[in-house]
């Protein structure tokens, strides 16, 4: 049962960073960002379900093996997902970034005309 959870649960959240991705949200950084929702996920349900424990209860070795798993995988869908989506172009927010590269607080969001979604 606790393979069927975790197998579950990668599948569902793989089609949540492919999401990202396709919404342009691509690179290390939001692998990260991933990571951390990967191990948010997982540490609802184990302990809504009372199969788990807080990490703060458990002993370092298992806490460093367990973010270690999930920061590898976060990494890995992240790189799929990334190389899948980067075939598709760019999506709405490198589209959006791309209008002025770097940090700008006057761009604006891009005219619907030149949107990639309908």
């Amino acid at each position: 049962m606790n393979w069927t959870m975790h197998y579950g649960q990668a599948a569902v959240l793989g089609i949540l960073r492919s999401v990202m991705a396709h919404a342009g949200l691509r690179g290390p950084l939001s692998s990260a960002k991933f990571a951390v929702v990967r191990l948010t996920n997982d540490q609802i349900l184990e302990n809504a379900t009372g199969v788990g424990a807080p990490p703060q209860t458990w002993l370092r070795k298992e806490l460093l093996v367990d973010v270690l798993h999930k920061t590898v995988y976060a990494f890995v869908t992240g790189a799929v997902a990334d190389s899948l989506a980067a075939r598709t172009g760019l999506g709405p927010g490198e589209s959006h970034a791309a209008v002025r590269p770097g940090r700008h607080a006057d761009v604006g969001p891009l005219p619907r005309k030149e949107s990639p979604l309908p």
